[in-house]
């Protein structure tokens, strides 16, 4: 789920409210919404993606509550197996991958085809730089449930940031098909498109993934790029403004913003730009060579 796990990207939350007594066993947790990491391809420069699921911060004074009110639910009911997957989940929203992971394990020892505690323990075990583990765990889950979409998002994911594009886009066409709403699969397929150079079916991936989520700065940013890409500077401007509009601590964005500016002969607002991208991060190459034009009067 992206993947920064966000990115990304839409926040989606497993344990967003204190759990119940009442049913609560019964009910079906989907896999750990952690937010996926999608960043833009290097279009204009060396744009960073590690491709792994960062956690969704939450408040932790509340995060705490709901780790020991399933803690409660678990002493009352050692054999239940969801919620295991949710504290596990509450864990790693916390930070906490040492103790999550466990939880995961003893859910998926309750109930073996259980394939969202093996679609959350593999999330977990990437942001424990265990990539083996978590390959077999979403392959796992895939065989558990074959149209469980969570598994082939996040084994795509892990497979784009390997390289892996053909196995990545199996996985992420058919995270579509189970998923259509799916921002987070969209973006991702769209970024492998952006990478093998076909700019058009990124664009238009991007596109579906800002009518499912318009509130999410990475797919706006991943557009713009395939925009400069292909010349449609003014469009590309467009989308690093709405990018930015959502997060706009972005030296990526800042510094494709100024690109776009620089090729449309904006040379003030191209100025801004990156000096704002260099003021964030002082090692934008993108920013730096930018700058580097303007001032000594060359032109794109």
């Amino acid at each position: 789920m992206s993947l920064t796990l966000a990115a990304a990207t839409s926040s989606r939350r497993l344990v967003g409210k204190g759990p119940d007594s009442k049913g609560f066993a019964a009910k079906g947790l989907v896999a750990l919404a952690l937010l996926l990491t999608l960043s833009a391809c290097e279009t204009v420069g060396a744009a960073r993606d590690p491709g792994v699921a960062v956690v969704d911060s939450t408040d932790p004074a509340a995060t705490s509550a709901n780790i020991t009110s399933l803690g409660a639910i678990i002493a009352r009911n050692p054999n239940d197996a969801q919620a295991y997957n949710a504290r596990g989940a509450a864990y790693a929203k916390a930070g906490r991958f040492g103790e999550a992971i466990p939880d995961f394990t003893k859910a998926i020892e309750l109930q073996p085809d259980f394939a969202a505690a093996m679609t959350n323990r593999a999330l977990a075990y990437r942001q424990t730089n265990r990539n083996d583990a978590a390959l077999a765990d979403f392959s796992h889950a895939i065989a558990a449930n074959p149209s469980y979409g969570p598994a082939y998002l996040g084994r795509g994911n892990l497979e784009r940031a390997q390289g892996n594009f053909d196995q990545a886009l199996a996985d992420l066409d058919q995270a579509i098909r189970f998923a259509p709403e799916s921002a987070e699969a969209l973006h991702a397929r769209g970024l492998i498109r952006q990478r093998q150079g076909n700019q058009q079916a990124a664009i238009s991936d991007f596109g579906a993934a800002i009518d499912r989520n318009p509130f999410a700065a990475p797919p706006y940013q991943a557009r713009g790029q395939s925009y400069l890409a292909i010349g449609q500077y003014q469009a590309a401007v467009d989308d690093f403004n709405a990018a930015l509009n959502v997060n706009n601590r972005s030296a990526d964005a800042w510094a494709g913003r100024g690109f776009a500016f620089e090729k449309l002969g904006r040379k003030t607002e191209a100025m801004e730009s990156y000096q704002q991208a260099q003021s964030i991060d002082n090692g934008n190459q993108v920013a730096r060579a930018g700058l580097g034009r303007l001032q000594s009067g060359k032109i794109l």
